[in-house]
């Protein structure tokens, strides 16, 4: 009998052996899943040419501001200041200069007379009176932004300068015109005569 439950009483203490063994074993697993679990740092993919392109300023790639059938407007003689932006944005607006004002000299020789003369019409509060022209922009909280929007600005406001306005040729009313006026206004005028007159008798 003492033969035969000999091994039950082996199997009885090789459990708590095997219970410990375990608890150590479900101890490392766990260590090794909180490791896995762990943040890692995941690399930000570079980006592509055409995200590249897209992101760039306008005039950064070029040497001048290119203005199809006007001129080429070299990017030195284009003065851009920064300075702090009004509206919302936080404490980040008190700390980083975003606004972007772009000053160029419009008589400098570059446009043609006409196109100077149309620009001052058009553009009466961007020309000062040395004949500078002054834009700003603060549509963005990053200055790259706001500097690519002015010189976007002064590129079409000087293709629409360019545009000459059409001759307006002058011509007579037909008699049809004139004759339907002129029964449009006697219908309006009897209309109002009538209003005047109330006989109740």
């Amino acid at each position: 009998m003492s033969a035969q439950k000999r091994p039950d009483s082996e199997e009885k203490r090789a459990e708590p052996a095997k219970k410990r063994t375990g608890a150590r074993g479900t101890g490392a697993a766990a260590k090794e899943t909180r490791a896995n679990s762990a943040p890692r740092e995941e690399k930000t993919p570079e980006p592509t040419e055409r995200a590249v392109k897209s992101l760039a300023p306008v005039g950064e790639s070029t040497p001048a501001l290119e203005i199809p059938g006007v001129a080429a407007i070299p990017l030195s003689e284009i003065e851009i200041t920064y300075a702090r932006s009004s509206g919302p944005g936080g404490q980040n607006v008190n700390k980083v200069s975003s606004k972007a004002r772009l000053r160029w000299n419009l008589v400098g020789g570059r446009l043609d007379p006409e196109v100077v003369e149309r620009f001052k019409t058009l553009y009466p509060s961007w020309v000062t009176e040395s004949g500078e022209v002054v834009v700003s922009s603060q549509i963005s909280r990053d200055a790259p932004k706001n500097r690519a929007a002015c010189l976007e600005k002064l590129r079409a406001a000087i293709l629409k300068a360019s545009v000459k306005p059409k001759k307006r040729i002058p011509t007579k009313p037909t008699r049809g015109s004139v004759l339907r006026r002129l029964d449009s206004k006697a219908k309006n005028s009897a209309k109002k005569r009538e209003r005047g007159r109330r006989d109740f008798e």
